[in-house]
């Protein structure tokens, strides 16, 4: 799902993370229930003072004091405004729960170690000197690729070839470099799978990841906590 205002939104029940691709290696911005409701009204449609009267009357309903609800929610507006994030953006809405497949050895062939080092390559080259909203482009160009859907093993064969990769590559591949690495890597071997760039809420962080149908692969098992929501997903559709 691509975005012409370069913000992307992870929801829950917990609030919404906003990521912005616009500049560098993106930023994330956290908002709770309450920041992420005025932060929905506004981007529907609503004016920022409509909205913030509209939720201090809601608040106020509750038994909260008005004066000090109208405060706060300008003060967050005014900062979201500043920020300019006060954009409609488009979000994830999945109906399935991916599996998470912690990862395990697997058979990697040589063209599999040859698409791993070049997936690799073309992955840092992308994130580490140029903005991350490059790289986003630079997927989805890769989607046009002919392919098919890559099964959960032929994903896992794909991040271990690039993990076995980054093991002669200077500095230390992260879940981006990683996750990005693996869709160019399976790519370039015409399997087919989706990158994701989401975020969890309790407690706060992003992380990157790769899926085949509904599964999530590559992960440690001792390293993430999730669930992860997901911001931006990119796939051939």
């Amino acid at each position: 799902m691509s975005s012409t205002s370069g913000i992307y939104a992870a929801t829950s029940a917990e609030g919404i993370a906003l990521m912005d691709i616009r500049t560098g290696r993106g930023q994330w911005r956290f908002l709770d229930p309450i920041g992420a409701q005025l932060w929905q009204t506004i981007t529907d449609g609503t004016t920022p003072a409509e909205a913030i009267e509209k939720h201090t009357a809601q608040w106020a309903g509750r038994g909260a004091d008005p004066s000090q609800v109208r405060v706060d929610l300008t003060a967050l507006a005014d900062d979201l405004e500043r920020a300019d994030l006060l954009r409609r953006t488009p979000q994830v809405h999945r109906h399935d729960h991916p599996e998470v497949q912690f990862a395990a050895p697997v058979p990697v062939s040589l063209a599999g170690y040859l698409a791993g080092h070049v997936g690799l390559l073309l992955a840092l080259v992308l994130l580490r000197l140029l903005p991350i909203r490059a790289a986003v482009a630079g997927a989805r160009i890769v989607t046009r690729l002919p392919s098919r859907s890559a099964t959960p093993t032929e994903a896992t064969a794909a991040f271990a070839a690039v993990r076995r990769a980054a093991r002669w590559w200077p500095g230390r591949a992260a879940c981006l470099e990683e996750s990005l690495a693996t869709f160019f890597a399976a790519a370039f071997t015409g399997r087919r799978v989706r990158w994701v760039i989401g975020a969890r809420f309790v407690p706060q962080g992003a992380h990157a990841w790769i899926e085949a149908g509904h599964t999530i692969v590559g992960q440690l098992e001792d390293d993430r906590v999730w669930p992860y929501r997901a911001a931006l997903q990119i796939e051939r559709t």
